[in-house]
């Protein structure tokens, strides 16, 4: 059997794989772009198939289609993503791609086309009937702010929602058990577990309102601005009667944007969103590193909690385990950094009416999203739910610590503080025994003043 069949554009025939439902474009999209062997994200493709069925049910509406060619349109946008699961095989372009992304838009165009003309007793062209009212330099961005918003909703707000619902459980199961507190590293003045969690869930939580903030901005799309922004080729109508098709199938209220000039030509939305997923994955390292402190050890570091045990953590060195989760996160965060500044670059790329790096804004912005929630699904369930503390521990080195003394600066002043301080690190005692020594206050005063417990609730 031949392996390859002709198939003819405007630029001249191509051979095309034989069971291939896309055409010519794509093979020489194929052709052009052996880069990275990096497909665009599998969100993005549905969302572009749920534009161009929305779109044809707009163009049916408004007389550029026949009810048989939409029809055929939806059919194939169905049938494609029902098979989620082998959708990649039908779209072969690389991420690294022409900067308008028109290769994956004809991609979507002919396999469309492709498969209606397979399935029904009709002839579609891809340019003419698929992407009738359209073009790739309005699609494609509406594709990412689809996807993107859809991401956002279903995949990373509950994940972060989860997380704080994790981080606030255990801060109020160890509300009041106190430990050292730190800065720069070095001992500092007591505080709870409570205190130290009520601030990781201040952090997810204003996340959340900041990615809740931008939300309303990537529910609007450049459709209908066509070529350069004009909408030329497209009925008044199109835009509105897409989105409102649109919002019908998905969870949200999309609509178009008011000026298809900035849509198209920046991509100042994702470039703000990234932005925000950077934020959250800074909020994700820092408390990832504080776990990973606070678990080191067991014996030679500060070993205050026991993070749960998952996986032998060394290949050479028997029953050593690592804080596998924590460092895990902190992968992705410094992959969420990176991404945002390829996204920072890439939306400095609108040249005039367009944006040239428009596939590698999809591409690393969803994956940011995809990560971001994945990690703090993960760092909620698997490091911060499951933790243990060790007592013993956190309190011998409560009642040693000898910046209990700051509680003493009211009472005697800087200096000699300072002095019972020294004195009681140099000699490895008590402050309290120290204080009682070197000042005129009764061990039931020294007592009273210096109450770790009590030292942690100056703000009640």
């Amino acid at each position: 059997m031949k392996t390859t069949r002709t198939e003819k554009d405007s630029m001249g025939e191509v051979e095309v794989p034989a069971d291939a439902l896309y055409g010519a474009q794509t093979q020489r999209a194929v052709m052009n772009f052996p880069v990275s062997q990096q497909r665009m994200p599998v969100r993005f493709l549905m969302a572009l198939l749920e534009i161009k069925k929305a779109a044809a049910k707009a163009n049916q509406d408004l007389g550029s289609l026949s009810e048989a060619e939409a029809q055929a349109i939806i059919l194939a946008c169905d049938r494609l993503l029902v098979d989620k699961d082998t959708l990649l095989q039908h779209f072969p372009v690389d991420v690294f791609q022409t900067g308008s992304g028109t290769s994956t838009n004809m991609n979507a165009n002919e396999v469309i086309a492709g498969l209606a003309n397979r399935m029904e007793d009709i002839v579609l062209r891809p340019n003419d009937h698929v992407n009738c009212s359209q073009s790739s330099n309005d699609v494609i961005p509406s594709s990412i702010h689809v996807s993107a918003a859809l991401a956002l909703q279903d995949h990373l707000l509950p994940s972060l929602q989860h997380l704080d619902d994790c981080i606030m459980s255990r801060a109020t199961e160890l509300a009041d058990v106190c430990k050292t507190g730190r800065t720069h590293l070095m001992d500092a003045m007591p505080i709870t577990f409570g205190q130290v969690l009520s601030g990781w869930s201040t952090q997810i939580r204003d996340n959340l309102v900041r990615i809740k903030a931008i939300q309303p901005e990537l529910h609007q799309l450049a459709l209908g601005g066509t070529a350069v922004g004009t909408g030329v080729n497209a009925p008044p109508e199109f835009a509105a009667t897409t989105c409102r098709y649109l919002s019908e199938e998905q969870p949200i209220d999309f609509h178009p944007t008011p000026n298809p000039f900035a849509a198209m030509s920046s991509q100042d939305v994702a470039v703000a969103l990234s932005g925000c997923l950077k934020t959250a994955a800074v909020s994700l390292m820092k408390i990832s590193n504080d776990l990973r402190w606070m678990n080191s050890g067991p014996l030679a570091g500060l070993a205050e909690i026991r993070l749960p045990e998952l996986q032998p953590g060394s290949s050479i060195m028997p029953g050593k385990v690592n804080p596998v989760i924590p460092e895990s996160t902190a992968m992705v965060a410094a992959q969420i950094i990176g991404n945002d500044a390829t996204i920072t670059l890439a939306g400095q790329s609108g040249n005039f009416e367009l944006n040239v790096m428009l596939p590698l804004v999809a591409s690393r912005l969803l994956e940011s999203i995809e990560l971001l929630g994945s990690a703090a699904r993960l760092l909620g369930d698997k490091a911060i739910t499951g933790f243990t503390v060790n007592h013993a521990t956190i309190e011998s080195a409560l009642h040693r610590n000898p910046i209990l003394a700051t509680a003493l600066n009211p009472h005697i002043g800087y200096l000699k503080s300072a002095e019972i301080a020294k004195q009681a690190y140099a000699e490895g005692r008590p402050v309290l025994d120290v204080a009682e020594q070197l000042t005129d206050l009764s061990r039931e005063q020294l007592s009273q003043i210096l109450n770790p417990v009590a030292l942690t609730n100056k703000l009640d």
